[in-house]
């Protein structure tokens, strides 16, 4: 199987500013060509032993396999969870067009 050279990764936060600003610190510093953030979503999980269900929002960052350390450790930094989900998909196909841009946003900053 070939190796992607394009991922999505997903996070979560728990207030839509918060995800702005996780959103467009990536794109600034060009870990992610793009965020979207949906929102709210319901989340349901075991945290220190107790069920919780809170609302947050998703971010889903647009980057390349070169790029994924680089924008999980900007996300690890920036966020405010003790554990933020973090989620690499690969995207196994896409326009041609789309990806070359991908490629553009997140290479070395001119």
């Amino acid at each position: 199987m070939a190796a992607h050279r394009h991922l999505t990764v997903l996070t979560t936060t728990d207030g839509e500013e918060k995800a702005k600003t996780l959103a467009a610190g990536a794109v600034e510093a060009r870990v992610a060509a793009c965020a979207q953030i949906s929102a709210p979503v319901t989340s349901v999980y075991r945290w220190e032993g107790a069920i919780r269900t809170e609302q947050e929002w998703q971010i889903l960052f647009k980057t390349t396999t070169a790029r994924y350390e680089d924008l999980e450790t900007y996300i690890k930094e920036a966020h405010d969870y003790d554990t933020p989900e973090i989620i690499a998909t690969p995207i196994v196909a896409g326009s041609d067009a789309y990806l070359a841009w991908l490629d553009e946003e997140t290479g070395p900053a001119e």
